[in-house]
């Protein structure tokens, strides 16, 4: 007894004293200590080495740049080939639930409600698909009409089955437990953060001001923020290419310098705006008519202030996988370019039913 009320003290006293720390911190997260509970593992207990140099381990999650980025998409396809396979799996079961319901066997089942509403396809039907495939035949439409209508209507009721399946998927309920691969980014700059705040989807953009494609996605962005007002938030990270961008990293200062005078965003649509514009003298003339105060701007350009904090953002892009620009992470998923909105729309309705789905409700696809 005596050890079970000491053992509980002791988690009391640590519960305060890192709730105490917790509230006595301001301002956006910076790395430093961290209140774990006991039994928490570190790094080095939770990961293997995967190398050692003179008493240095080397671990998985070191691997940056291409490495990374390779690891990233094997990850992605592994996925996605399970997930193919599941929804294959999950179509079998639905169907096999009805059958069983319906007092019949799979095949039976497929018979009465799909097989038998298929009609035989006409002669025109046929005509038309062997004058498409004719150069590869040298026999007449005459001597193969039967076996390329045996072919259309085979077809025709392999697609009619699969979407009889989708339907009694949708009408069942269906719980899908396998999650896309994920990259933890840790926390975002909030005066960076375009959006609700509390939205459950964060897109996180890699960016380079002077990279084209950067600036080609920016309407996309736009769009969406509007288009899921309140429950999508956009955090930009600097990820400036200088190899191929000379005015990158200048431009990334300048973002850095503004959101100093609290004009981040202004000064992000205005670079974007005119991508040709970005020589420091540019720079500050464009910060001056946002407002900014022209001789600070310039001392905080000159100083070099914010390189640390600009290569920081590159460094964790490139553990995560990013080897170019633009580079999205919806929720830690990750999308690579200045890609048609629809492929951010999947995403971000796939997170929120799975946001919807932690509040309360079967998350299912």
């Amino acid at each position: 007894m005596q050890a079970r009320y000491t053992k509980t003290v002791y988690y009391l006293i640590l519960l305060l004293a890192c709730s105490a720390w917790g509230f006595a911190r301001s301002g956006p997260r910076k790395p430093g200590p961290t209140c774990a509970w006991p039994g928490a593992v570190s790094k080095a207990d939770s990961e293997q080495p995967i190398a050692n140099v003179d008493g240095h381990p080397i671990y998985k999650s070191d691997l940056t740049g291409p490495a990374a980025a390779q690891l990233l998409q094997a990850r992605q396809q592994e996925y996605k080939v399970e997930s193919q396979a599941l929804d294959a799996l999950i179509r079998q079961k639905v169907v096999e639930v009805e059958a069983k319901k319906q007092g019949m066997s799979v095949e039976q089942l497929y018979q009465k409600e799909v097989d038998s509403k298929i009609p035989e396809p006409s002669d025109d039907e046929a005509k038309g698909y062997y004058l498409a495939v004719k150069s590869q035949t040298t026999l007449p439409f005459s001597a193969v009409e039967p076996q390329v209508k045996q072919m259309l209507k085979n077809a025709e009721t392999q697609q009619a089955r699969a979407k009889y399946a989708d339907s009694l998927r949708a009408q069942a309920n269906v719980a899908v437990f396998l999650q896309p691969p994920t990259v933890d980014l840790g926390a975002n700059d909030p005066e960076r953060v375009e959006g609700n705040p509390q939205a459950p989807v964060t897109i996180v953009e890699f960016a380079d001001f002077q990279c084209p494609f950067c600036g080609r996605v920016e309407p996309t962005l736009a769009d969406l923020l509007k288009k899921y007002n309140g429950k999508v938030k956009l955090a930009f990270r600097d990820f400036p290419l200088a190899t191929i961008h000379p005015f990158a990293e200048g431009a990334a200062e300048a973002g850095r310098c503004a959101e100093a005078q609290g004009k981040f965003w202004p000064m992000h649509d205005a670079m974007y705006a005119n991508q040709s514009k970005l020589s420091e003298d540019d720079l500050i003339k464009t910060a001056a008519s946002l407002g900014i105060d022209s001789s600070s701007f310039a001392a905080c350009l000159k100083s070099g202030k914010y390189k640390a904090a600009i290569q920081a953002d590159a460094m964790a892009g490139s553990r995560a996988g990013v080897t170019g620009t633009p580079a999205f992470f919806i929720n830690g998923r990750f999308l690579s370019g200045a890609v048609p909105e629809e492929q951010f729309q999947q995403i971000i309705d796939s997170e929120l039913a799975v946001s919807k789905g932690r509040n309360g409700t079967v998350a299912s696809r």
